[in-house]
């Protein structure tokens, strides 16, 4: 009986395990997780003779991926125990004050915010940058160097002279609140599923195989400590203000503690004054901070003894549900979303929350006028966790999911793989239509930024538009008189429809709104492809020979194409003159780069690695993968290559700025501002 429960705890541990750092969707909450853990250690230790080297008690949850190369840490990078009450920090402090009793006067610990991202090594050899590992294993991870030179608090080159000449630098890589929220709400409308929370989203990103993707995330990375061999310091708190020096990012709020008071003065503190802060934080990080304590204390072969994480209970309110609205999403989804009496929590106002689908509703048997109990995941999502069954009203009913499309009334369809249900009615949904035509002159895909979504949603409601199509044939006249439009109004939306029909296929591709196909996936498509008629003709075979497209997209692909009516929209939009096909870029009149052979290196703000290779040939330049001794101008932009850099100024390349450089292409109504709208 005891064998089949370790048996059955290791088997449940280890899928938890693969879907928090592989999958990066965890399904159990990090308390659940930990509870479980520690009744499988317990037991394995009443029952040695059931001693197995891969329990999960024997070693740190691996995120390896086949897609980076392995890479071994110089030092173990372990996990840390987790705590849950002062009394559990208590004891900690006091195993460590019996080990030590030297210490016992003058003890002294760091308590540090503890930021829910992803785990990070990075290695540094005489002041410059070698590499960036992720966890893996605790010895071996993946090495995610290409991706983690795009975060720009990362330095390069180190300042200073007294670093150690072999270091390795533990941080976490996270995604600010800000570029979170951006980054989903782009998901949605290239109609992927969104990240849970911040934390998963950071993790993803600093997986993808593409550098220039990573760096439009926008991640962030804090460093909070270093190993080596040859440390220029005696203590922990001494490191931190070393690693500013060098030039690291460093949280400001770490404080040097020297009593169990003081630390659950931190403590208490930041478990309210977090939720003012534009990260994820899930706790705070005690570490003993004498180097030599440190290490005559040792590590288990899991976790440091002499240091242990203090997790926040995630903040929990109960209000009363009021009523459910169900929301149709471009694609058809059907999207349940509870309406509360107002609460406070986290710092803000709550007034509405997620329910998800109805799979999760029938989970938690919520019911109108229930007391319901409510979370932020990851500090930014509203969500309904339980219900207070106690305070159920006796008259109360089990919630009937509707069967019908709230907005048109056709009957929804759930697919066997999926858990959202879904509108069909594709073309006659005004949601779905209006979705479809808002998604169309988005930024990302057509960019006619004089049109909104409030705006086509009042030529839909007046009639003049049904399809993506009818934009084009839009007068002027037509639309001048319409309540909040004016002459020029109405000019400016007029100029910038035709300004679009010289947007590239690429972006038309991602516009017309193929499912699961992503600004990303479609610029591939187009590459491949060349052209709509050919990618219409291409089969399932062909299709998935493309990069970045599988089975899903590509079966998606060929429904769409198999549909009439959107056969029907691409042969509209081709008569109004919108782009179908790969074209050599034309140049423009303005050639400031005429002749010139030019080579970038480093980060932009404003521009990808891409778009500024389109606007050096627009403008007459040719790029060059290196320096050379013909290279006419260097562009560099952050965390420059120092041997590049080196080489260019030893040859008397002309080296200019991301500024410089735009100053240098700008010139007002030569170049398309549908192809560049940043300038």
């Amino acid at each position: 009986m005891t064998a089949e429960k370790i048996l059955k705890l290791r088997s449940l541990i280890d899928k938890y395990n693969y879907e928090y750092y592989t999958l990066n969707r965890p399904t159990v909450s990090d308390h659940e997780f930990d509870k479980l853990l520690a009744e499988l250690a317990a037991l394995e230790t009443e029952n040695p003779q059931f001693y197995d080297a891969n329990s999960p008690t024997q070693r740190i949850g691996a995120d390896l991926t086949s897609g980076f190369a392995p890479a071994k840490h110089h030092f173990a990078m372990y996990s840390l125990a987790n705590t849950y009450s002062e009394g559990e920090l208590r004891d900690f402090t006091v195993r460590i004050q019996k080990e030590h009793p030297e210490v016992e006067d003058g003890a002294e610990y760091v308590a540090e915010l503890k930021f829910d991202g992803t785990a990070i090594s990075l290695t540094y050899e005489r002041g410059r940058f070698v590499r960036a590992v992720t966890r893996g294993d605790g010895t071996t991870g993946d090495d995610v160097s290409a991706n983690v030179r795009t975060i720009r608090s990362i330095p390069m080159v180190l300042q200073g002279d007294d670093f150690p000449v072999l270091m390795e630098v533990r941080g976490e890589i996270y995604l600010p609140f800000d570029s979170f929220e951006k980054l989903n709400r782009q998901r949605v409308e290239e109609q992927e599923e969104p990240f849970a929370n911040a934390r998963n989203a950071a993790a993803g990103s600093l997986k993808l195989q593409s550098p220039a993707e990573v760096a439009a995330r926008g991640l962030e990375c804090i460093l909070y400590a270093v190993q080596s061999e040859q440390m220029p310091c005696a203590t922990h708190f001494e490191a931190l203000a070393k690693l500013g020096k060098w030039g690291f990012r460093t949280s400001e709020h770490s404080r040097l503690c020297k009593s169990i008071d003081q630390l659950a003065a931190f403590i208490r503190e930041w478990e309210t004054r977090r939720f003012t802060l534009g990260y994820a934080t899930d706790g705070v990080v005690i570490k003993v901070n004498d180097f030599r304590t440190q290490r005559d204390l040792g590590s288990t072969a899991k976790a440091p003894r002499w240091a242990v994480a203090y997790k926040f209970k995630a903040e929990s309110v109960a209000t009363r549900l009021l009523s459910i609205e169900f929301s149709v999403g471009r694609t058809g989804a059907i999207t349940p979303v509870a309406n509360l009496e107002p609460v406070q929590l986290a710092g803000t106002t709550v007034k509405r929350a997620s329910l998800h689908n109805a799979d999760q509703i029938a989970l938690l048997d919520v019911r109108l006028g229930d007391m319901v109990y409510v979370e932020k995941g990851g500090e930014i999502i509203p969500k309904i966790t339980g219900v207070d069954l106690l305070m159920r009203p006796s008259d109360s009913q089990p919630l009937i999911y509707i069967s019908e499309c709230p907005e048109c009334g056709t009957p929804l369809v759930k697919n066997e793989d999926e858990a959202k249900h879904y509108c069909p009615n594709f073309y006659g949904c005004p949601p779905q239509i209006i979705g479809r035509i808002t998604h169309f002159i988005s930024r990302k895909a057509m960019y006619i930024d004089s049109l909104g979504e409030e705006t086509v949603t009042q030529f839909y409601k007046n009639g003049f538009i049904n399809d993506p199509s009818d934009l084009y044939v839009l007068k002027k006249a037509q639309i001048a008189g319409l309540e909040r439009m004016g002459d020029k109004s109405a000019e400016n939306i007029i100029n910038g429809i035709d300004e679009s029909r010289k947007v590239p296929f690429s972006r038309v591709l991602f516009a017309i709104g193929i499912r699961y196909v992503g600004e990303t996936t479609a610029k591939k498509i187009a590459a491949a492809a060349g052209s709509i008629d050919a990618l219409a003709a291409m089969s399932r075979e062909q299709l998935c020979e493309i990069d970045e497209v599988g089975a899903k997209i590509a079966d998606s692909i060929i429904d769409f194409f198999s549909n009439e009516h959107n056969i029907t929209l691409i042969d509209k939009l081709k008569e109004a003159g919108v782009q179908f096909a790969e074209q050599e870029r034309a140049r423009s009149d303005f050639q400031p780069l005429a002749g010139l052979k030019v080579v970038i290196s480093g980060t932009f703000q404003n521009y990808g690695r891409d778009q500024i290779k389109e606007l050096i040939e627009l403008c007459g330049g040719t790029n060059q993968s290196s320096v050379a001794k013909n290279t006419d101008l260097f562009v560099v932009g952050s965390n420059v290559g120092p041997a590049k850099m080196e080489k260019a100024r030893k040859i008397g390349t002309r080296i200019v700025d991301e500024t410089k450089f735009s100053e240098m292409i700008k010139q007002k109504n030569t170049i398309p501002t549908s192809l560049f709208p940043e300038l």
